[in-house]
């Protein structure tokens, strides 16, 4: 309806409704500053119509579009090129050419000829026509007992009424069958804002010393007096960013995908863990924005082996070196760590998942 809202030229809306929906009518209209009438709707659709007319009487508006409400996504486009091409002596139709092959069938259902669709069209709404001769029209056709008319073009062309057609839009979908709606959910989709799903991890982790000739920090060895110690290579910067993208997930943490009792992580390559998590990532279709990593260690000097840890993980993570941070601090001589006793790390992941509609 918002395209009716925002357009100049109408001035009214009449909203033809069934008599329980007064309710739900009333309060999705409340804050709508256009003149709304509601209006109960007959028995059928041609009823409806008619009843909706008649509550235009004292109005007499000089045309009327009239449009499905099964129709929810008609455009101001299309509504603006109705309202430009309609005059006083004839309606405006919106359709579509027909591209499947159209048939006819006996009530056996078999086949009984193949229809040239040359000059076949389908009807959308809305439908304009001069407000005199479309209300004529309805009630001539009550009058006289003519009640199967499926759409209000079809009674103008009864009643004699020229009906010009506009190329109609192909999104301007009629919702009939509960198919429809799944159709109608991926146009919003397309169409509607979204919602970003943006989710923050964090993760820890801290292995001790023991002796050894080098460590491995985000999968780069660095040759160093002694080695981290743990079950598997003890990479505590791939442990803390494997948790923190866990995170994202609610998928626990790195003991519950790879508990260290098992004796198939002994001296694993933390990769292993860090891919397994960015899969968890992908299967639930997320796409990972930024990797923040903060090693803690008075020895050994990390900044040498920072960018070949970046190109490390670019690789894993396919992302960009810009979205990767890496980084060291000291612990100002202050604990286990101070005492070079062993290495923690920090980690924060950013991963964006598929965000709700927009209402």
């Amino acid at each position: 309806m918002r395209c009716f809202l925002q357009h100049s030229a109408i001035t009214t809306i009449i909203l033809v409704i069934h008599p329980d929906d007064h309710q739900i009518c009333e309060n999705a209209i409340a804050d709508f500053k256009k003149n709304l009438i509601i209006v109960e709707g007959g028995t059928t659709r041609q009823l409806s119509a008619l009843y909706g007319l008649h509550a235009l009487k004292d109005i007499k508006p000089d045309y009327v579009h009239i449009h499905d409400g099964a129709r929810p996504f008609v455009e101001s486009k299309l509504l603006e090129q109705i309202h430009t091409t309609v005059n006083h002596q004839e309606g405006v139709l919106p359709v579509l050419p027909i591209s499947d092959t159209l048939k006819r069938v006996n009530n056996a259902h078999y086949v009984v000829e193949t229809v040239p669709r040359t000059n076949f069209y389908s009807a959308q709404t809305p439908q304009c026509f001069p407000f005199a001769l479309i209300l004529a029209a309805h009630e001539k056709a009550i009058q006289s007992c003519k009640q199967n008319f499926t759409d209000d073009s079809a009674i103008a062309e009864w009643f004699g009424i020229p009906m010009r057609i506009i190329p109609g839009n192909p999104n301007n979908i009629k919702i009939t069958w509960p198919e429809d709606l799944e159709t109608a959910h991926s146009y919003l989709q397309k169409r509607a804002p979204m919602f970003p799903d943006i989710r923050t991890g964090n993760g820890y982790d801290v292995h001790s010393f023991v002796d050894g000739d080098y460590i491995t920090l985000c999968g780069v060895k660095i040759p160093f007096t002694k080695k981290l110690n743990g079950h598997s290579d003890s990479d505590v910067a791939l442990h803390a960013l494997t948790d923190a993208l866990l995170a994202t997930q609610g998928a626990g943490d790195i003991g519950t995908h790879f508990p260290p009792s098992d004796p198939q992580w002994k001296n694993a390559s933390s990769e292993i863990f860090l891919r397994h998590a960015v899969n968890i990532i992908k299967k639930a279709g997320g796409r990972i924005a930024n990797v923040d990593i903060t090693l803690i260690a008075e020895k050994p000097k990390i900044s040498p082996y920072r960018h070949r840890m970046v190109t490390h993980l670019m690789n894993i993570l396919t992302i960009s070196a810009d979205r990767i941070s890496i980084k060291a601090t000291t612990n100002e001589k202050l604990g286990f760590i101070g005492r070079e006793e062993g290495i923690a790390s920090l980690a924060t992941a950013t991963v964006i998942y598929p965000g709700e509609i927009l209402k």
